[in-house]
């Protein structure tokens, strides 16, 4: 199995590689998961960047950075987005992307943050506590595939705005 651990700056081209070939053959991607990466390191908002290397060799990735929800301009803070979640093709289906979702929630959490949302598939990031919260939107996404995992007693409603990298 591989080891979870934080990116370091040479990890930085095989993480954007790492990322566009994971991307790359799904439908509903506009391919610029490895841009997105890129532009939230450059800005200093990578909340959490952590790695899956086996063999010296880098299989998985998970980014989380700060998202504002609500309904205010401010907005409630302490939350994060976590994504892009990216494991090599030919290393999917062996865990390494739970692996990788355990451990950025587990950092989230002990770093106090209020709670996390995810834009994807509902039946994979269920299994972590995330679930669609009636009230909390990404506009243009159906509401099945954005939803939110609470530490804490509540989540506030409104629509999610993502750090500017995001386009």
């Amino acid at each position: 199995m591989a080891t979870i651990r934080p990116e370091n700056p040479a990890d930085n081209a095989g993480i954007h590689q790492l990322v566009e070939a994971a991307f790359a053959p799904v439908e509903q991607s506009d391919h610029t998961e490895q841009h997105i990466v890129d532009a939230l390191r450059v800005a200093g908002a990578l909340t959490v960047s952590l790695v899956a290397e086996d063999n010296n060799t880098l299989v998985g990735h998970v980014a989380a950075s700060p998202v504002t929800l609500g309904t205010s301009a401010e907005g409630a803070h302490g939350w994060y987005g976590i994504g892009p979640v990216a494991v090599a093709p030919q290393r999917q289906g062996e865990g390494i992307g739970s692996a990788l979702m355990e451990a950025a929630l587990a950092r989230l959490r002990a770093a106090g943050a209020a709670g996390a949302v995810v834009l994807g598939e509902p039946d994979y990031y269920n299994r972590f506590g995330f679930h669609p919260v009636p009230g909390l939107e990404y506009p243009g996404v159906p509401a099945k595939y954005f939803t939110a995992c609470s530490f804490g007693p509540e989540i506030p409603l409104g629509k999610a705005r993502y750090h500017p990298a995001f386009g």
